[in-house]
């Protein structure tokens, strides 16, 4: 099956970028620039990135809120139209995190649901039966996440409401005639927005903000990006065997709210206590750990890594790791790297953190 490509896809290649596969998508993973200046960049002043491998479901409808408040973690009753919620889709059979997902509440009977890349088809599917409209609008928009410290006040030239769009706020505006939407989301760190636009006009309003002097960036900035602030990855933080609880996102869980989709087995861990906890580990030199390492206490294995990389901004290795719950910050441990044993601490999450 050939990949998906982006609306975009023709002007990533026209600015040199390389291309890989991700999620049966081909997307930029970095810019004649380089990872190292996009990520630094991102942290000093704005970068732009082309998501439009995150899926878009349109859930709309009279019914379309209890049907994603049955369907999803979280409690949309704590938002209103206008703003947006990180929430989890999961297995009803053992709470795995099938999906994060962002819900961008629209209007007061329109949602756009936003899972990873590869897990559209699953959303829809959770969603499937209903009277209320589910609709997959992926291939109708690109979606562009401008963000640093400078995003809002240099993209404002071009989108004006992303000076004023409050976080995890979203706003409609119109570009060229076309009704696009902007919310004050993203997956760095850092301040930002993230803005939907119909695939029509994706071309020109990409090449809009980078004429606003934004950089663009690829894949491995953003994943650099996300690491330093402790975020976590679908199929690496995120996935089968793995449970909210697990992944220290017990807060995304609204348990006053009444059943939701695999409620029954998260309760049964809450009750029992989970038996491995998400923990940062940081390294002294700048050898990077890697995801499939195992951390070990003395001779007793601990933990594996789930993502490692070396940090642009600490100057030294930093991964993520799931490790035993008696394993806690400021515990000694080492990560075996591939038969090297490499020193490392468990250290307080996120790596860098950004005042906003």
């Amino acid at each position: 099956m050939s990949p998906h490509l982006s609306p975009l896809d023709r002007s990533h290649r026209e600015l040199g970028a390389k291309m890989i596969g991700f999620g049966g998508w081909e997307m930029p993973l970095q810019y004649p620039s380089g990872t190292l200046v996009e990520h630094r960049t991102c942290r000093s002043g704005a970068v732009a990135f082309d998501v439009s491998h995150l899926g878009t479901v349109r859930v709309s409808g009279p019914e379309a809120f209890d049907l994603l408040q049955r369907t999803l973690t979280n409690d949309l009753g704590k938002i209103a139209p206008g703003r947006a919620q990180y929430t989890h889709l999961l297995d009803p059979a053992d709470a795995s995190v099938v999906d994060d997902i962002i819900v961008w509440w629209v209007d007061a009977d329109e949602f756009h649901v936003m899972p990873n890349a590869s897990n559209t088809e699953r959303a829809v599917a959770a969603f499937a039966g209903t009277s209320d409209t589910v609709e997959d609008i992926t291939a109708a928009r690109a979606v562009v996440a401008v963000q640093g410290p400078e995003a809002r006040r240099w993209l404002s030239d071009v989108v004006p409401a992303a000076r004023t769009v409050p976080r995890f706020g979203v706003e409609k505006f119109k570009w060229k005639g076309a009704t696009c939407l902007v919310a004050g989301t993203g997956y760095t760190g850092e301040d930002g927005v993230e803005v939907a636009v119909p695939a029509a006009i994706a071309t020109a309003f990409w090449e809009a903000v980078l004429d606003a002097g934004i950089l663009p960036a690829g894949l491995g900035a953003r994943d650099t990006l996300r690491l330093e602030a402790g975020l976590p990855l679908h199929g690496h933080e995120l996935g089968p065997g793995i449970t909210p609880l697990q992944a220290g996102l017990g807060w995304v869980v609204a348990w006053h709210k009444g059943d939701f989709r695999g409620r029954a087995p998260l309760e049964e861990e809450r009750r029992r206590g989970v038996d491995r906890e998400l923990r940062g580990l940081t390294v002294d030199g700048r050898q990077p750990p890697r995801a499939g390492y195992t951390v070990l206490v003395g001779d007793e294995m601990v933990g594996e890594v789930t993502s490692g990389n070396f940090s642009p901004t600490l100057g030294h290795g930093i991964a993520l790791a799931f490790l035993h719950p008696h394993a806690r910050e400021g515990h000694d441990v080492v990560i075996d790297a591939r038969g090297q044993p490499l020193p490392a601490k468990v250290a307080p999450l996120p790596f860098v953190s950004k005042k906003r």
